[in-house]
This record gives structure tokens, C-alpha cells and sequence, in this order.
């Protein structure tokens, strides 16, 4: 019962999707868990194929992957069918065929979509920074009891009900601020209903047949750990369980199964959105790391804030999801510095001592001191490098201080955008 997990360990954006990519050549089933349409995998191919994954699992470029959608995900419709149509149609082999959605996923609304901006209106200068695309009211409303299921839509007169329901009670509460037509929603399901019935399945007893087959289960996190909605950067996170607990929760997986939990980290560290970030570098550095990075979002578009590698979240990231190995992307962005810092520790700055974790209290956050340790970069091109011995000394020291420095290994190291680009360790 092979199943590896991938997942970010930072504040996403890490390049999960290329190590999937590669990964799922080998498996013969790729999940998504959690999460929704606000998660982006740009997957590149020989410099000729690239296409980007928001709720799809990316396992659909290998042609011979069965993909599932997991139970904790919520499934807006339209951006299912928009994906599918745009793989198809760039000539990826029956993506039809191989996509299925558990019938449990809760349905992100067009609905949810109109409230999120409002929802960030209200909150002004303590806004979330959310993609705007329906994710918190979603979930929000999955917790409350009053979302719909996928099963659910197949029951016209309930959904229909459902909904409206729904939208009455946002509109009690926003008024004429919510433009939104309930009616055209419905009119619209009416027409996914018999689209949607033939990828519809029961999750539960798929994924406990897939185990007993013992399948090649290769899982796809999304967003990653500074973004749960429980251990992370909290209020400024995503709205659902990014952790190991929730791939296991959110495909029904047997704990016992798991061979390989892998922490995907970038070479430097990137949020998008609010929130704290504790060595952000506003200057050239900052601005270095984002253009040579192309740093700004798949699905959003929006730039990310950059600075050098936090191994104090690495660590609390370590201690929350304990990986099995590590995946360092994007190498080569760190090829022209002369002096590559690394966050090593948080420090207390009336008592001088260091902080034991990430601290839960933002105020506590925002004055501890960072402290740094400096390495010298190795101002020669790593792009598309195969081998770890090929890589400069200075850069083979970098990756041996973090492993050394984490207590994890780092099995892949990433050195360009294509998929080919990629030393296995």
C-alpha cells in the first residue's frame, strides 16, 4: 500500500506541482485533499508544454494516472469543467476519463464567491488577503451545517431549496451590497447535473478499494502548513486543514500506509497575501528574489513578498507534518547572490533568548529579533543541473546546512522550471 504525500511547508507556492508531476509517472492514482480552486501548479514540459492546475490534481498530465478529487475539497463547478476543457483541448489524453470527484466535496457557490469580497470589505485594514474565490464562505457554511454536497445536487428539489435558502440569509445580511442571482445558479446547475453524475463517486469505499489493491498513491497537497487553518499564521490563513492530518482525513487514508511524507520548500521563503512575515526583506534582496523568481501567483496573479530561507518555520513546519524527506526548489534563483542569509532562529528581545516554536501570539511575533546566518553564495549557474556533485561547493554546502540544520534530508533539489530540471540526491 504505497502512498506518498507531498506538501508545502511553507506559505505555498513552493512548486509542489512539478514533484507531483514526476512522481506520478510512477503512480497509478493522484489526490487532492483538501483545499480548492485558490491553489495554482504551473507544470512546465521540455520547454514546450506548460498548463497551470487550480482544482484539478496535476497527476492528470500522465496520461496513464487516475485522479480523485478528495472528500475535504470544495468544488466549484465551472472551474471544473473550464479545466478539463482546457487540457482537452491542448491534447492531453482522455482527462475525462480519468477524473473523479467524491460525492461528499462540498459545492463552492458562485454564491460563496460574491460573499468572500464582502466579507473582506468588512474587515478593512485586517482584511485576510484572500484569492477571492469562495473558499472561506465555503468551508464557513460547510461548518455551520448548511452547505451542499455533490449528492446533494443530484437531488434537484433539495438543492434548489438548499440554495435559496442560502441566499436568503446572505442577503438578510448584506442586503444590496450582494449581487448575486439565485436563479441563474440554479438554471446553471441544471445544466452541470447530468454533466456531473458519470465523475461523481463514494470516496470512502474507492479509496478503501484502492488501499486493498494496493495501489500507487501518490497525494497532492494544497496550499501548504503556515496556511491551516489550526497551526498556521492564524487569521491570515486558508480555511481548511493543510496538514498530513488533513490529506488522511480528507481522502479516508489508512495512517499505516503512508511510505513517504514529503515537505516541499523553496530555497528562499514567499507569502502572498497579509499577514505576518517575519523576515521579509522590503529592499533589493526582496525585489531580486521576486523578478528572478517570477514571483507572483498562479491563480491570482498577485506578487509574492520574498526573503532569504526561514528555517525557524521549516523547523515548526518538521515538527507538525515530521516529513520523511524534503524537496528544495528553485535553486538556481539563488545563483547571482553574493551572500545568502538564513534565518536560524527568533529571539525574544527584552530577555534575549530564543523562542522554543513559531509563536502562536502575533505581538510576540512582531518583536522577536531574527537571527541570521550568512553563507556565501556560489555565483555560477545551476540551472538544469542533474547530479549534487555537479552542483558548486557552495551551493552543496547550502543544502547540506539545511539538512543538517532540520535533521531531514533533502532527496530532490530543483534547478529550473521544467520538469526534467530536477537532481534526485
Amino acid at each position: 500500500m504505497p502512498i506518498t504525500v507531498i506538501l508545502g511547508s511553507q506559505w505555498g507556492d513552493e512548486g509542489k506541482g512539478k514533484l507531483t508531476d514526476i512522481l506520478a509517472t510512477e503512480a497509478q492514482l493522484c489526490a487532492r485533499a483538501a483545499g480548492g480552486h485558490n491553489a495554482g501548479h504551473q507544470i512546465v514540459v521540455q520547454n514546450t508544454y506548460s498548463s497551470s492546475f487550480h482544482l484539478l490534481p496535476s497527476g492528470l498530465i500522465n496520461p496513464n494516472c487516475l485522479n480523485l478529487i478528495g472528500s475535504g475539497v470544495v468544488f466549484h463547478v465551472p472551474s471544473f469543467f473550464s479545466e478539463l476543457k482546457e487540457l482537452d483541448e491542448k491534447g492531453l489524453p482522455r482527462v475525462y476519463d480519468r477524473i473523479l470527484v467524491s460525492d461528499r466535496v462540498h459545492i463552492n457557490l458562485d454564491l460563496h464567491i460574491a460573499v468572500d469580497g464582502l466579507e473582506e470589505a468588512e474587515l478593512g485594514e485586517q482584511k485576510i488577503g484572500t484569492t477571492g474565490r469562495g473558499i472561506g464562505p465555503c468551508y464557513s457554511t460547510k461548518a455551520a451545517r448548511t452547505g451542499i454536497r455533490l449528492a446533494e445536487v443530484f437531488k434537484a428539489e433539495l438543492f434548489e431549496s438548499k440554495l435559496r435558502r442560502l441566499a436568503s440569509g446572505f442577503a438578510k445580511r448584506y442586503g444590496d451590497l450582494l449581487k448575486y442571482d439565485v436563479e441563474d445558479e440554479i438554471a446553471r446547475f441544471r445544466e452541470y447535473r447530468p454533466k456531473l453524475a458519470g465523475f461523481a463517486v463514494d470516496a470512502v469505499s474507492f479509496m478503501r478499494s484502492a488501499q486493498e489493491k494496493n495501489m500507487n498513491i501518490l497525494v497532492e497537497g494544497a496550499n501548504a502548513l503556515m496556511l491551516d487553518l489550526d497551526v498556521g499564521s492564524y487569521p491570515y490563513v486558508t480555511s481548511s486543514t493543510t496538514t498530513v492530518a488533513g490529506i488522511i482525513g480528507g481522502l479516508h487514508l489508512n495512517p499505516r500506509g503512508l511510505t513517504e511524507v514529503i515537505g516541499v520548500i523553496k530555497s528562499y521563503t514567499t507569502r502572498v497575501g497579509m499577514g505576518s512575515f517575519k523576515t521579509e526583506d522590503l529592499g533589493e534582496d526582496g525585489t531580486k528574489l521576486q523578478e528572478l523568481g517570477r514571483e507572483w501567483g498562479t491563480s491570482t496573479g498577485r506578487r509574492r513578498r520574498c526573503d532569504f530561507a526561514d528555517l525557524v518555520v521549516l523547523r515548526y513546519s518538521i515538527a507538525i507534518n515530521y516529513y520523511t524527506a524534503l524537496n528544495l526548489t528553485k535553486l538556481d534563483v539563488l545563483d547571482t547572490f553574493e551572500t545568502i542569509k538564513i534565518a536560524v532562529a527568533y529571539k525574544d528581545p527584552e530577555s534575549g533568548e530564543e523562542l522554543a516554536s513559531y509563536p502562536t501570539d502575533p505581538d510576540i511575533l512582531d518583536r522577536a529579533h531574527v537571527v541570521y546566518h550568512e553563507m556565501p553564495g556560489w555565483k555560477r549557474p545551476t540551472t538544469n543541473v542533474k547530479t549534487f556533485d555537479d552542483l558548486p561547493k557552495q551551493a552543496q554546502d547550502y543544502v547540506e546546512f539545511i539538512e543538517s540544520f532540520v535533521g531531514v534530508k533533502v532527496k530532490w533539489i530543483g534547478t529550473g522550471p521544467d520538469r526534467e530540471s530536477m537532481i534526485e540526491k
